[in-house]
């Protein structure tokens, strides 16, 4: 039983599970009724996503390799942190980290590299209180 961490809309690995979207918005131009079968999510649980705000700031510099777009993601990957560190989003992550013992389910959001998307920051953060996730 584990946690996979996927893209959003990418197909589906073989026992996957539940399927759920931590993102702040639904995807555009997709009908509610095609989220599971196009491979969006079957779950939208937007209390993991980060605010507007902290969207915005990464999607700014998701392609920047230069040193001060690594400095900005450092500081987003501080910010989302903190945002999980409030009540109501750690309780759903030590909750994912506990179901991850007896479940398969992947959690995603939609951006095309993990490494800068909030989910590298989400697959640490359930890592950290003990999840099996999926390499």
């Amino acid at each position: 039983m584990t946690v996979r961490i996927v893209r959003l809309g990418s197909s589906r690995h073989e026992g996957e599970g539940t399927r759920i979207g931590t993102v702040r918005r639904p995807p555009r131009g997709v009908p509610k009724t095609q989220f599971a079968s196009g491979d969006w999510y079957d779950v939208w649980f937007p209390t993991l996503a980060p605010t507007q705000e902290l969207v915005k700031q990464a999607l700014a510099i998701q392609q920047d390799a230069t040193p001060a777009g690594a400095r900005a993601w450092a500081q987003f990957v501080r910010a989302y942190r903190k945002e999980m560190a409030a009540p109501e989003a750690a309780h759903a992550i030590a909750l994912l980290a506990a179901m991850s013992h007896g479940a398969d389910f992947a959690v995603g959001c939609y951006c095309e590299d993990e490494a800068r998307c909030h989910r590298s920051v989400l697959r640490a953060l359930l890592a950290e209180q003990g999840a099996k996730v999926a390499a």
